[in-house]
């Protein structure tokens, strides 16, 4: 099963050493299947779309990072995210298997619609 795990934290985030060695725990047990930590949210914005407009807002709420798990089970996953040094909420997502990342073959079809325009 994946789950998509994206942290926010409050007041300072956790240090880089930190999430170095947890992310190294994640890789030596096999469950990471990607990670990634954005820049500071005041070089971001969010998108909202309602009553069929489409705004942008600078900044946002802080995320600290994602991780997308792979893991037998949402108890499996709950117990990794316990371990992540975040300080703040937390959100934690199962991946259906019909939105897991896109498999060769429709990623070749993918880019040869995108050739062709």
């Amino acid at each position: 099963m994946r789950f998509m795990v994206l942290a926010r934290s409050e007041g300072a985030p956790p240090t880089a050493a930190a999430l170095w060695r947890y992310n190294e725990e994640l890789v030596r047990a096999g469950v990471l299947l990607a990670a990634d930590g954005p820049a500071s949210s005041a070089l971001g914005g969010r998108i909202r779309f309602a009553d069929g407009r489409v705004s942008y807002e600078e900044g946002g709420a802080p995320l600290t990072g994602y991780w997308l798990l792979e893991v037998p089970s949402r108890r499996e996953a709950v117990e990794w995210v316990r371990r992540c040094p975040c300080s703040g909420d937390t959100e934690i997502r199962q991946v259906p298997p019909e939105y897991a990342m896109l498999s060769p073959e429709h990623e070749d079809y993918l880019r040869a619609q995108i050739a062709h325009r």
